[in-house]
């Protein structure tokens, strides 16, 4: 059997934006994935639905999966053929240990490409507002890792050499080790006065910085309660910043769960995206084909109105038809649409859709199995199922994990369909839909049937959803000021 290839993928700091073209390219052709802690979930949405996802993060003080089980694990699924991507938080290149994992490939003849990626000791300071160099302020800067070997954790660095030559010093994962820094810094001759600011998940929602001096930095990251992941920041370029531009952001800081239900998905989640909140989607699902039905296919020209449940169900059905070598001319129906995606897929192929047609003998409904079961129950037209919506159940631990690592502030509900998503299967990943003080609120729009049985939140309108998440934010502030 030929030997398959690992790609060392860099997943950027957090905003999955930031991923490389490249990078995406990779995730797409893997047939297993190794994932870091700090690699961005909703990057693995790039990956085929038969992708084998295994999980390697670490922890501080607590591993996973140790480095010779990384090691072992490339060499294996390598040696069986399979294209193996290690997605690596950052840059593969800074503080991973990508040297020693490509070593173990390359001692058994594998062969490996290294893509590289944003790392977050630039990413993350430029999120909160400072260029690590500026022709005023920094013209050098340095990256350093914050830990090394040796028994005490210390970091063991030139820090004459670091005081004295270097205007912009980055220190990765440092919160630890922060005031024995800023002591030894001191000693070696830099101002207790120079500005330091530390900055905690940076690029994701859930950013938080922190500024000070080498004098006080560590009281204030102790009051506020700042831990790794975390990136540090000395020198004078710190006073460059005015503002943050990602921090402004008005929902910056809550972490909010969106409910889908199958269907087409709802813009929402990457509407709270841009306002700056860190947004996970659940459930993940997969779509599942279903055969051709030859027979509804035989007799298109006799519908009078054809109606779209989805946009994927646009999609499947005209790629139906041109399986079965159809022309699309007949099909003379009048064509109806139950999304805005549907309508304008639709449009996209150079149809007029019409307004939805009352229930007849010669209408014919295409959409998924449980949105063409739904109205079976209801109407007696004709039904195509172009494909079936199943949960994706390897996404599943991820969220599992997501939460219980940074609680949610909200789950929000888009529609009735994901109203009942959560009732049903919430309690899977650790969300019952039952009132109690552990629960996030629970927030569904359009839609008050179960805010009297199970206390959640009605609102009518989408648009009233942003001003209420803000009234939440500021009403705790009040709360804790």
């Amino acid at each position: 059997m030929k030997n398959g290839i690992v790609y060392f993928v860099g997943a950027g700091p957090g905003d999955p934006g930031l991923l490389t073209i490249k990078g995406k390219q990779a995730l797409e052709e893997a047939d297993v994935i190794l994932y870091d802690r700090l690699a961005n979930p909703k990057l693995l949405e790039f990956a085929s639905p038969d992708c084998q996802f295994i999980y390697c993060g670490k922890l501080p003080n607590r591993h996973f999966m140790k480095q010779k089980e990384i090691n072992a694990l490339l060499v294996e699924k390598a040696l069986n053929g399979l294209t193996v991507v290690r997605l690596k938080g950052g840059d593969p290149s800074v503080f991973g240990r990508v040297g020693e994992e490509a070593d173990a490939l390359h001692e058994h003849g594998i062969r490996y490409e290294m893509v590289p990626g944003i790392t977050s000791g630039i990413a993350a300071p430029l999120y909160a507002g400072i260029p690590v160099t500026h022709r005023d302020f920094a013209s050098s800067f340095a990256m350093i890792t914050a830990h090394d070997k040796s028994l005490k954790g210390t970091p063991n660095l030139d820090w004459e050499g670091l005081a004295r030559s270097v205007q912009t010093l980055v220190f990765y994962m440092g919160v630890k080790n922060l005031s024995y820094i800023c002591q030894q810094l001191i000693s070696y001759g830099k101002s207790p006065s120079v500005p330091v600011i530390v900055i905690q998940w940076g690029t994701w929602g859930r950013q938080r910085s922190v500024k000070g001096t080498l004098e006080n930095i560590q009281q204030k990251v102790q009051e506020h309660q700042i831990t790794n992941p975390a990136i540090i920041v000395i020198g004078d370029i710190v006073n460059f910043q005015t503002h943050s531009w990602f921090e402004s952001k008005p929902l910056i800081g809550r972490h909010l769960m969106v409910v889908t239900h199958g269907e087409d998905e709802d813009p929402l989640a990457d509407k709270l995206r841009d306002s700056g909140a860190d947004v996970i989607e659940w459930p993940k699902w997969r779509t599942e084909n279903m055969p051709v039905n030859e027979e509804i296919l035989r007799k298109i020209g006799t519908f009078e109105d054809v109606f779209f449940t989805s946009r994927r169900a646009v999609c499947e059905f005209f790629r139906a038809l041109a399986s079965q070598k159809i022309d699309i001319r007949q099909l003379t129906a009048k064509l109806s649409a139950a999304s805005e995606q549907a309508k304008t897929e639709l449009e996209k192929r150079g149809f007029l859709v019409t307004a939805i047609q009352p229930d007849s003998e010669k209408r014919l409904v295409v959409g998924s199995r449980h949105a063409v079961e739904n109205m079976q129950k209801h109407e007696s037209c004709s039904f195509y199922i172009t494909h079936e919506n199943v949960i994706d159940d390897r996404f599943t631990h991820m969220i599992q994990r997501t939460i219980s690592e940074s609680p949610l502030h909200m789950v929000i509900c888009p529609n009735t369909l994901s109203v009942q998503q959560l009732i049903n299967g919430g309690e899977q990943i650790g969300i019952s839909p039952e009132p109690s003080a552990s629960r996030p609120p629970i927030v569904c729009i359009g839609d008050d049937s179960a805010a009297g049985a199970y206390g959640f939140t009605a609102i009518q309108e989408q648009d009233e959803l942003f001003a209420f998440i803000q009234n939440q934010q500021a009403e705790k502030k009040l709360l804790h000021s």
